[in-house]
């Protein structure tokens, strides 16, 4: 990589544009840069930084608020441009930052983002690549190799923290290397194989906790017994080793002392169903003795019953014959008794119906009183007819006197339609011209309306306009008023900065110490040093000066943006209100709104006025064709009332025959309906009362037959021997149940075995039960022993397979356990086999420290005169100190090692300065070996005499043999001299300038 060219704009402390031009200053090998201090030597290393990377160093980056120059003219944008080759190709790149800038148009500044554009020269001319800023710093970065940490300490090469770096320890070492080499990836092998350490080891103990907890469950299923009293359960905790030895050892132990257990249980039962079986055959014979004892006894008290009942027996058998007797005479006894029951209903029946005949029938037979209705049912016929004929009389008198009412109704319409449409003309004539007013009247709200809302909106911004006006005349004043406080502020300032610049010697010279360098001229001696001055400023009186200066400028700003946004307001008003006043738009809005609220009253009728004349409409229709209707009805009226006056007349005539002295026809109808039921039901009396007369004498003879033949002397002994069915059925059982206790009491009469059990003593039935069940109780307190062995044996052998299962599970996890945890061990240093406790980052770090000695000791020997070497150590660091990372120098003329902290300051400036070059070669050929022909040093050159200078100027001019360009950035006056080709920086009010001088030093 060479730079070519860098340009800066209002960037820094530079406020105008300045142009750095490296392939004059790299003509010669080696370039100064220098300045007094502020004057933005620094600013130079941080624009080539942030063309490239599009950021400062790091080390720079919290300190630094803004890349813009306060000394800029607002207008002018902060910019970067840089031309560099890279890999062969010739590069441009721009870069501008994040910034503020004046609108164009009204006052006040707005935001601009950042912008970046990559461009490489192909046949002579740029060729635009990119503008995307990741697409430009992924497009750097692939080309450089590097990223800006490690650009910043490979090619602008900081002094100062490689003296940091030879005088730190191993983990302030262990950082820097990282940060340079990018060691993240051993660190996070460290990290992965901890975690993977961690979560092995965590899966080892969930899995120990498995097999611990099948364990407990084990010794609850192995309950409490001697043989494990005497070998307790492992109190291993999980993790530990030897727990599933102890847990497989423990298992066989409980399951040998279950089966035991279920041995001996299982004969317990045995001896114990043996004698159960005798209990129970003893209960069995003792309760067989005691029911044939009972059934004996039993025998003998039912058979002296049957004895005793032998009269009632004889009783029973004699009622039950005679019953059988009587339940042959019973239907006729039951058909006899319903033929006298209906002959006295129909007697009774006639006696009634002959009351109600009139005396000219009252000795009529069935015949004629049969002949009497023939004749009654013929008239009722004729009078039904005339019924009709009355009915219709009716109708037509109630359809006569509605037709009347319908004449009378129409009559009244007819005259009240003929007044309204005699008035219709008038009405419609008003209720039109309404609507007309109406209509005219929402016309004009229409119209006002169209011009009230322009009128109010120029109206509210007259009154915003007449606001803000007031607004900016006193934002005015203010922003006045923070004018003239921020450039008394600024004046200030640059007054005490002038003072303090002008007594700036005497300030440096109260730092000097007695026997140590001058940081500026480097000398030991000190003959007369400078006094402060009466009125001396100090840096704290010139920091608070600037701060003023910036709360003033804050202030300044926060006010022009106000007065801006006011102002822009303000004509965004004006140009709504028009030129009229906002007394005069007040006055046409009020104008206009009473005129509009006049106009959208009167419209707001039109609707109604609208509805009337439709309404009114509809209504003269509705008159005009009623009244026609009208009189259509009445002429058809007439017609109808004429034909039903000849029908009722007729009809009149018709009916005064048929109801002779009756008052209607419906009278005389009623009339001969009665006469017809009384006749028609006292013919049917008669006939029944004769019907139900011969059933009876037929009935009586049926009986007395039936009493004869059932062997009864007369009808009422048969009578009285007639018994229910139920009183027969239950005479019946008696005997049955007799008969049954007879032949079973001879049955049991023939038993032998319980004749011979009677002939014993008695049996004790209950003693017997009693001792069947304690032996019972005591089989199934047996059983249940066994039961609980085997169920214990089957648990134990069950959850031995199943904790022999999690062992088995476990076994690879612990395998992968142990690996992991030896591989994280050794990785981290803790392991016993890792001799140094060396990390892998700090190995990896240690083998690149040590190909950074040996490129630092070429030059530094060179630098020392033979004198100094840099050796890399290994040594394991005391306590818990990082090992790897020890960094020493051989003197050649002692003979000794010793640690580079002790080196003096000239020493520690060559061992510093070689270290950084080294680490430069090793970085590049660690990035790929990309070429970097142009390297920056900053400070540090003031701690050397003037033979230790020559030599390290030989050496940085020995890099011209590798085509490189060596930037010195300091302020010794002796490099002016020494020094061909340089580069000033001149600082000035105004902002930082740049002065390229290539040819002979100054004198």
């Amino acid at each position: 990589m060479r730079l070519h060219r860098l340009e800066v704009t209002a960037f820094g402390p530079f406020a105008e544009p300045q142009e750095i031009d490296f392939d004059a200053l790299s003509g010669a090998g080696i370039f100064l840069l220098h300045g007094p201090t502020g004057a933005g030597k620094t600013s130079v290393l941080d624009a080539v930084c942030f063309a490239l990377y599009g950021a400062v160093p790091g080390s720079r980056l919290p300190h630094i608020t803004s890349l813009r120059s306060d000394h800029a003219a607002p207008g002018t944008a902060t910019e970067v441009t840089l031309e560099l080759t890279i890999g062969g190709r010739r590069l441009e790149i721009t870069r501008r930052p994040e910034q503020d800038r004046p609108k164009k148009r009204g006052s006040g500044t707005t935001r601009d983002r950042a912008q970046s554009r990559l461009r490489e020269r192909v046949d002579g001319a740029w060729k635009g690549l990119s503008r995307s800023h990741q697409e430009i710093g992924e497009e750097i970065e692939q080309l450089l190799g590097m990223s800006r940490e490690q650009f910043c300490q490979v090619v602008l090469l900081p002094q100062g923290e490689f003296a940091q770096f030879l005088r730190a320890g191993a983990e302030a070492r262990g950082r820097l290397l990282g940060r340079l080499f990018d060691t993240r990836r051993f660190a996070a092998v460290e990290t992965l194989l901890a975690e993977r350490r961690r979560a092995a080891e965590a899966k080892v103990r969930a899995g120990d906790e498995k097999v611990l907890g099948v364990a407990q469950r084990i010794a609850q299923a192995a309950g409490d017994s001697a043989d494990l009293r005497a070998w307790p359960l492992p109190r291993h905790q999980p993790g530990e080793p030897g727990l599933a030895e102890a847990v497989r050892a423990w298992a066989a132990v409980a399951r040998c002392a279950a089966r035991e257990r279920l041995t001996v249980a299982e004969y317990a039962l045995a001896a114990v169903e043996s004698r159960y079986a005798a209990a129970r055959r003893a209960a069995e014979e003792a309760r067989e003795l005691d029911r044939l004892q009972r059934r004996h006894a039993e025998t003998a008290r039912r058979a002296a019953l049957l004895e005793a009942a032998g009269p009632e027996r004889e009783r029973v058998r004699a009622l039950l014959d005679r019953a059988r007797r009587g339940a042959l005479v019973a239907p006729a006894l039951e058909l006899r008794g319903a033929a006298a029951a209906a002959h006295l209903t129909a007697a009774h029946a006639q006696t009634l119906a002959l009351a109600e005949l009139p005396a000219a029938l009252a000795e009529a037979g069935a015949e004629q009183l049969a002949a009497t209705e023939q004749r009654l049912r013929g008239e009722l016929g004729a009078v039904a007819a005339a019924q009709r004929a009355e009915q219709r009389s009716a109708a037509i008198g109630r359809e006569r006197a509605t037709l009347d009412r319908e004449s009378r109704d129409d009559e009244e319409q007819r005259q009240e339609s003929a007044e309204w449409l005699a008035r219709w003309e008038g009405t419609r004539t008003e209720l039109a011209g309404r609507v007309e007013a109406a209509q005219q009247a929402a016309t004009l709200a229409e119209q006002l309306a169209a011009r009230l809302e322009p009128a109010r909106l120029h109206l509210n911004a007259a009154r915003r306009r007449d606001a803000l006006v007031a607004e900016a005349e006193v934002a005015d004043a203010a922003l006045l008023r923070l004018r003239e406080e921020s450039a008394a502020a600024r004046e200030s300032w640059l007054e005490l900065k002038e003072a303090r610049l002008s007594g700036i010697a005497a300030e440096l010279a109260a730092a000097l110490v007695a026997g140590e360098p001058c940081k500026v001229c480097g000398s030991a001696q000190h003959p007369h040093p400078a006094r402060p001055a009466p009125g001396h400023v100090d840096r704290a009186a010139e920091d608070a000066a600037h701060a003023r200066f910036e709360q003033a400028e804050e202030r300044r700003g926060a006010a022009e943006r106000k007065l801006a946004a006011v102002r822009e307001a303000e004509a965004e008003a004006a140009a709504a209100a028009g030129d009229a006043t906002t007394a005069e738009l007040l006055a046409l809005t009020s104008d206009l709104s009473a005129r509009h609220a006049a106009a959208h009253a009167d419209a707001a009728g039109l609707h109604t006025a609208r509805e009337r004349l439709a309404r009114a409409e509809r209504e003269y229709a509705a008159r005009s064709a009623d009244r026609l209707d009208a009189e259509r009805r009445t002429a058809a009226r007439a017609s109808r009332r004429e034909a039903l006056d000849r029908e009722r007349a007729a009809l009149e005539a018709e009916l005064a025959l048929v109801r002779g002295d009756a008052p209607s026809v419906a009278a005389r109808a009623r009339v001969l309906e009665d006469r017809v039921r009384i006749v028609t039901a006292a013919a049917a009396a008669l006939r029944r009362a004769d019907a139900t007369a011969a059933r009876l004498k037929e009935a009586d003879d049926q009986l007395a037959d039936a009493a004869f033949k059932a062997g009864f002397d007369t009808i009422g002994a048969a009578a009285d021997a007639v018994l229910p069915e139920y009183e027969r059925t239950a005479l019946q059982h008696r005997l049955d149940a007799w008969q049954a206790e007879e032949a079973m009491l001879a049955d049991r009469h023939a038993e032998h075995d319980t004749t011979a059990a009677a002939a014993l003593a008695p049996a004790d039935p209950q003693a017997a039960e009693e001792c069947a069940a304690a032996a019972a109780a005591k089989l199934r307190e047996a059983g249940s022993a066994v039961d609980a062995a085997r169920v214990s044996c089957a648990e134990l052998d069950r959850l031995s397979q199943r904790a022999e299962q999690e062992l088995r599970a476990l076994g690879p996890l612990r395998e992968e356990y142990d690996r992991v945890a030896r591989m994280a061990g050794l990785t981290a240093g803790t392991s016993a086999d890792n001799e140094r406790k060396m990390r892998l980052e700090s190995y990896v770090l240690a083998a690149r420290l040590e190909q950074v000695a040996a490129a630092a000791t070429v030059r530094l020997l060179r630098m020392s005169g033979g004198r100094y070497t840099l050796v890399h150590s290994d040594a394991r660091a005391s306590g818990r100190g990082r090992s790897g990372l020890g960094l020493h120098v051989v003197d050649a003329w002692t003979g000794s090692e010793r640690d580079t902290a002790t080196l003096s300051g000239g020493e520690t400036f060559f061992a510093s300065l070689a270290l950084a070059l080294g680490l430069a070669d090793v970085v590049t050929d660690e990035a790929g070996g990309m070429r970097l022909d142009t390297l920056f040093i900053d400070e540090g050159f003031g701690s050397l005499d003037d033979q230790a200078l020559d030599e390290v100027l030989d050496v940085l001019d020995s890099l011209r043999e590798r085509d490189r360009s060596v930037g010195i950035v300091s302020h010794v006056a002796d490099l002016r001299t020494r020094v061909q080709a340089q580069l000033e920086i001149v600082k000035q009010r105004g902002g930082s300038v740049v002065r390229h001088r290539v040819g002979s030093p100054a004198g």
